[in-house]
């Protein structure tokens, strides 16, 4: 009798069995990072709202978050860096922050953290951050003193569409902390609803895409005003940018913020100089003629005294521009295509109906839809060396938001994906550019997980593409949220309200 050919082996598992001490040291270690991130909070608010002190977790704001929300921002530092960081790190920072009469300033206490964690504890907590943050240590008070009566502070909305609406949000957000930007009003079209003032609130309290107000609102029909989180904002009905008295409503000085889009040259943004109490303008779209287009980060410090009326240049413009100002000083920048795969806008049609542009009368919640772009020339506005260098189109699709930019660039050096990476994880945390440049390097992200970045750009590591002289880069953007952080900034500026960022930033 043969033998059979094959004999089947019992497979036998190895089983590894988990002690009940392992499973329950879990759990342990979560509550007690609960438990310190429950104690953080109050700390956090006191610098804030005493000090004017924002804090920061490798560039992920920590005022008003939850206890998961502060757990979170620590966690993303294991994308970033080559260890994870702890609540425990950051606790001592916070505590000897708060013992230290600090002036107001952006402190990052994650970076602080790690530093001082890489020194290997050789001096104390305290002394450590007396000689990293030594400008503001002692100075409570001294900024409020030193900006009193000077400079304006109060801003007008003119229009409350999507990027109003996020701006409020903003700017109610940061208002807790003292010497900050002000919205005293925002103007809207004559002839609304009945109940206009409530429907305009109640966009203001929900949003399909960012989610509820992070707060209270509640509507004065008296008075004619919304008031967000304390914040008192007179609503004012008007059928023109030089038709109104801001005066009358106890504003003076103020900077007028239009995102109506509609008028977009020097000639038709002048009309609100002509109302009484306005004293500079600011476009949420490119501008036209001789109207400067300030990317923040880039080159903001074109920003003079005497400038009146500037733009804050496009989303997409914002998005792309502070990576290929990275990657032109860096490696150059020979010529290059950008194409823009941008989320669907309130300029297109919910379905098939007539539109003066080219094919955008088309279903935008059902078709892609090619259209132009100018954010690819309107890059050397801002950026004078990439003048002629680049070309741009876009896709529309069929989202509601957070777009994306491939930069098809060819360069002056050879590149490789490892070091491009590198050097660009660097710039996104350790440079003059680290508000702008966020850096991501997980193969699962989708566009959803960038709603309410405040990045000007996420570049993409796992898709970034390079041979020789040859770079391909995908950077997301947030094209409603992560532009009204950058209109923000540029308003601040003209405003006069600028804070110190600490830990000193490595490169530049």
């Amino acid at each position: 009798m043969c033998a059979p050919i094959f004999q089947p082996v019992p497979y036998r598992a190895e089983v590894h069995i988990v002690s009940h001490e392992q499973i329950n040291q879990h759990l342990t270690n979560w509550t007690e990072r609960e438990s310190t991130a429950e104690a953080m909070i109050p700390l956090i608010g006191r610098l804030y709202r005493k000090n004017n002190v924002v804090t920061s977790v490798y560039g992920r704001s920590i005022i008003n978050q939850s206890v998961i929300g502060i757990i979170r921002a620590h966690r993303y530092v294991r994308q970033v860096e080559d260890s994870e960081l702890s609540v425990h790190d950051t606790m001592p920072i916070l505590e000897a922050l708060d013992r230290l009469e600090l002036g107001t300033a952006h402190i990052d206490i994650g970076k602080l953290g790690v530093k001082y964690r890489d020194q290997g504890g050789s001096e104390s907590v305290e002394d450590f951050l007396k000689r990293e943050i030594a400008p503001v240590v002692g100075k409570y008070g001294e900024e409020s003193k030193k900006n009193e009566g000077n400079g304006t502070k109060d801003v007008v909305l003119y229009g409350f569409g999507r990027i109003g609406r996020l701006l409020a949000r903003i700017m109610i957000e940061k208002a807790g902390g003292g010497n900050n930007l002000r919205l005293r009003a925002i103007v809207v079209r004559q002839g609304g609803a009945e109940n206009d003032l409530e429907k305009r609130a109640s966009l203001l309290r929900r949003d399909s895409v960012h989610g509820p107000f992070n707060g209270t609102i509640t509507v004065d029909e008296e008075n004619s005003a919304i008031i967000a989180n304390g914040n008192f904002i007179k609503v004012i009905y008007s059928d023109g940018p030089d038709k109104v008295d801001y005066t009358s409503y106890g504003i003076d000085n103020a900077i007028v913020i239009d995102n109506t889009g509609k008028w977009r040259d020097e000639e038709g943004l002048g009309l609100h100089l002509k109302s009484k109490g306005v004293s500079r303008v600011i476009l949420t779209a490119p501008g036209k003629g001789d109207i400067k287009n300030i990317v923040y980060g880039i080159n903001n410090d074109w920003i003079t005294d005497e400038d009146k009326i500037l733009s804050a240049a496009s989303c997409t413009t914002n998005a792309i521009t502070p990576v290929l100002k990275a990657i032109y000083d860096e490696y150059g920048i020979v010529d290059g295509h950008v194409e823009t795969v941008h989320s669907y806008t309130n300029d297109q049609n919910l379905i098939d109906n007539y539109h003066k542009g080219s094919r955008r009368g088309r279903s935008a919640p059902l078709n892609m839809v090619i259209t132009e772009t100018g954010a690819a020339k309107a890059v050397s506005k801002a950026l004078p060396e990439l003048k002629g260098k680049l070309s741009g189109n876009a896709i529309r699709v069929p989202t509601p938001n957070v777009s994306m930019a491939i930069l098809n660039l060819n360069l002056e050096k050879d590149v490789s994906v490892e070091s491009v990476n590198e050097y660009l994880r660097e710039m996104a945390l350790h440079s003059e550019l680290q508000k702008q440049i966020d850096f991501v390097n997980s193969p699962e992200v989708v566009s959803t997980d960038f709603v309410g970045s405040r990045h000007a750009g996420v570049v993409d590591a796992q898709a970034t593409i390079a041979n020789g002289k040859r770079l391909i880069l995908y950077v997301w953007y947030d094209n409603e949220f992560g532009y009204s952080a950058q209109v923000v900034r540029v308003v601040n500026q003209m405003a006069g309200v600028t804070y110190p960022i600490f830990p000193k930033r490595t490169r530049d």
